[in-house]
C-alpha cells in the first residue's frame, strides 16, 4: 500500500483528488490539506510514502519550500508536485529541490496514479509537455533571500513586516528590493513582482 499525502489549496480539487485515488486498491490517502505548511507537519505525523503537492499555495510555504521541509523531516517521503501552468521557473526550481515529479493539473487522471506510483518505486517523473521545457531554463537571477523577501510583497506586506517576518532591518529589506528592481530589469517593485512570478521565481 502506497501512503499518500495531498496538499492542495483549492477545496474542490482536493476534494476530487481525494476521491479518485481513494478509488485505487494500492493508494491510501492518510492526510489531505490546504497549505504546505500544514503539508510539513501532515507529513511528520502520518509518514507518507509520496506528498503530492501543489507548488502555489497560501501561507509561509509553497509546494517547493514545502517539499524541501518534508525531505529534511521525512526522507523517506517522495514528492511529486502538481502544478495549473508550466512556468520555466517553477520547473527549475522543482529540478533544484530534486523533487520526484513534476505534472500539470491538466493531466489525465490515470496519468496522476501512474506517476504517484512510479515515484513511489523511486523513479522521476516529468509531466511530458515540459519536457522541451526542461533543455532551455532561464537561471533564476534571485537569490533565496530576494525570493522569500518579493514573495512576501507581493503578498502586499510593506519593508517593515518584511523586516519583522524575515528577522532584517527595514532598511536591509528596502535595499533588497532596490536590487530586485535592478536585477530584473523592472520598472519598479510591483513589475519586479509580475516578471518574477511569471518566471516561476517568486
Amino acid at each position: 500500500m502506497i501512503r499518500v499525502l495531498l496538499a492542495e489549496d483549492q477545496h474542490v480539487i482536493r476534494g476530487a483528488l481525494v476521491a479518485l485515488l481513494g478509488l485505487e486498491p494500492d493508494l491510501e490517502i492518510v492526510a489531505a490539506v490546504e497549505s504546505g505548511d500544514a503539508a510539513v507537519s501532515a507529513a511528520a505525523v502520518h509518514l507518507p510514502d509520496v506528498a503530492v503537492l501543489d507548488i502555489d499555495m497560501p501561507g509561509t510555504l509553497d509546494g517547493l519550500a514545502a517539499a524541501a521541509e518534508i525531505r529534511g523531516r521525512v526522507p523517506s517521503c517522495r514528492a511529486l508536485m502538481l502544478t495549473g501552468y508550466g512556468k520555466p521557473g517553477h520547473l527549475k526550481r522543482a529540478l533544484t529541490a530534486q523533487v520526484d515529479g513534476f505534472l500539470l493539473k491538466t493531466a489525465p487522471p490515470e496519468d496522476l496514479v501512474a506517476a504517484i506510483r512510479k515515484v513511489a518505486a523511486g523513479q522521476r517523473v516529468l509531466d511530458p509537455s515540459l519536457a522541451v521545457t526542461a533543455w532551455d531554463l532561464a537561471d533564476n537571477p534571485l537569490t533565496p533571500r530576494e525570493a522569500d523577501v518579493l514573495r512576501l510583497a507581493a503578498g502586499g506586506a510593506e519593508a517593515t513586516e518584511i523586516a519583522q517576518r524575515l528577522h532584517l532591518t527595514a532598511g536591509t529589506v528596502r535595499n533588497y528590493l532596490t536590487g530586485i528592481v535592478a536585477k530584473l530589469n523592472a520598472r519598479n517593485r510591483t513589475d519586479a513582482v509580475r516578471i518574477a512570478a511569471e518566471s516561476g521565481w517568486i
